[in-house]
């Protein structure tokens, strides 16, 4: 069985990884590929490139995704390992 806590915990240490590492990424791609990374982000509701507080917003909101899909995806394996259905 896994731990809910433990598993939704490990998803948002993942996703803000990720999420703190795509932020700067989209400055190496080329002109078309900018486009389509900053359009990404800006499907984060309240994100707005340049300010601060807006892409910590996104980062709260990228956790709170995270630990809400971790919880789910760990609960739906622990469902799947039950036997006894009377």
């Amino acid at each position: 069985m896994l731990s809910k806590t433990k598993h939704s915990a490990l998803w948002v240490v993942g996703a803000e990884f990720f999420y703190v590492l795509c932020l700067p990424y989209g400055y190496l791609l080329s002109a078309k590929g900018k486009e389509l990374h900053d359009a990404l982000f800006e499907l984060i509701p309240g994100f707005v490139w340049g300010n601060a507080l807006s892409m910590a917003w996104g980062g709260l909101f990228v956790g709170a995704l995270a630990w809400i899909s971790g919880w789910y995806i760990a609960w739906m394996h622990n469902a799947s390992l039950i036997t006894d259905l009377k």
